[in-house]
């Protein structure tokens, strides 16, 4: 077999870089405000730096790692500002994509999502709320590919990784909390795809979104606002 070339094995192990360090960034393992130095990277991943360095100005352009000056790179803050951001793009680009949902989905989309829904119920009743984060995500973004408009929905899906982010970082102080309310606002979307009650459920992913945001500013309003 032909070995591959230089710039097939860099660009290989440079998406392996990019990879690994986004989702230990989303999944909090490297925490807000970690800083983060290229050499001990490149050998927790067992590659060089120049794909570490590559894999920064990524994620830097996505908002996920900052530079800052005489410190170097760290891990972007959950901030009350990125909060506020979240959600606003999740509530733009959610009741955009819920309402062509309604109007497109077939039976069998919608039973697909009737057994998600059942599964979130199931993962609550257990006391299983990491099962039922999960869940949430795969709903949400079934519905985003049920639009049928797929910049939508790649947007959706890079505004529900920094969400995640957010929801782990806050996990006990907020999410769980929450998480009953926001599995009654997924039978009443359930309810509304299958009526094709467009207008119903963009408002309902409006209501959905906006109450999730004031559940997190609640939250650092009274001062709780730390990791749990």
């Amino acid at each position: 077999m032909t070995p591959p070339s230089t710039s097939a094995r860099h660009v290989t192990k440079g998406r392996f870089a990019y990879a690994a360090l986004r989702d230990a960034i989303i999944r909090c393992e490297l925490p807000p405000g970690e800083r983060l130095v290229i050499d001990d990277l490149a050998r927790r991943f067992d590659v060089s730096i120049i794909p570490v360095r590559e894999a920064l100005r990524l994620l830097e352009s996505e908002g996920l790692v900052v530079s800052v000056a005489h410190t170097g790179t760290k891990v972007a803050p959950v901030s009350r500002q990125l909060i506020v951001e979240v959600f606003a793009l999740l509530e733009g680009l959610e009741s955009v994509s819920a309402r062509a949902a309604a109007g497109l989905a077939t039976p069998g989309d919608l039973r697909a999502l009737e057994g998600l829904v059942r599964r979130m119920d199931t993962a609550l009743s257990a006391g299983r709320p990491g099962v039922w984060a999960q869940l949430n995500t795969e709903f949400h973004l079934s519905i985003g590919t049920l639009s049928g408009m797929p910049m939508v929905n790649q947007m959706l899906r890079r505004a529900l990784d920094h969400w995640d982010r957010v929801r782990r970082y806050f996990f006990n102080g907020v999410f769980t909390r929450r998480a009953e309310r926001a599995q009654g606002e997924h039978h009443r979307m359930l309810s509304q795809l299958r009526a094709r009650d467009e207008a119903g459920i963009e408002e309902m992913m409006r209501v959905h979104n906006r109450s999730a945001l004031q559940a997190y500013l609640d939250y650092l309003d009274a001062g709780e606002g730390r990791r749990q």
